[in-house]
């Protein structure tokens, strides 16, 4: 075999490997919420963990954020999309009901963004950092 024709095999080799991994590595790259993610929030001096569960999967973003006695809540009006994450959490005490909107940019084990809450008729906004929990 000539070397201009193992030159020509060779590469078509290599155009057939990028072709094939190219979506892989693409995939690789781009940021996936799946996992389990942890904050802190600190409110009149006392600091609390908090976490949240997500999954991504068919483009369906879900998940749950744990509560007392071993109750999951679920996330709603969640969404992923480019990067960036956006989901609700509402809870119920003494029965009023409050809900927290969370957005931000997934990047590797971090999502960054904000919680936006409302209490007594009052807006809140906070910034929010998470991150990804090794498993």
């Amino acid at each position: 075999m000539s070397s201009r024709m193992k030159l020509v095999l060779f590469a078509m080799a290599v155009g057939i490997l990028a072709t094939a991994w190219g979506p892989a590595v693409r995939a690789a790259d781009s940021a996936d919420p799946t996992g389990t993610w942890k904050w802190s929030v600190t409110y009149n001096d006392q600091t609390r963990e908090m976490s949240v569960k997500l999954k991504l999967a068919d483009g369906k973003l879900t998940g749950s954020v744990p509560g007392r006695e071993g109750r999951e809540t679920p996330i709603t009006d969640a969404e992923y999309k480019d990067g960036q994450v956006k989901f609700s959490v509402t809870r119920e005490r003494e029965g009023r009901k409050m809900t927290a909107k969370y957005q931000g940019k997934v990047s590797g084990d971090t999502i960054k963004g904000t919680i936006e809450t409302e209490r007594d008729g009052q807006a809140r906004k906070r910034d929010w950092e998470a991150k990804r929990a090794k498993d």
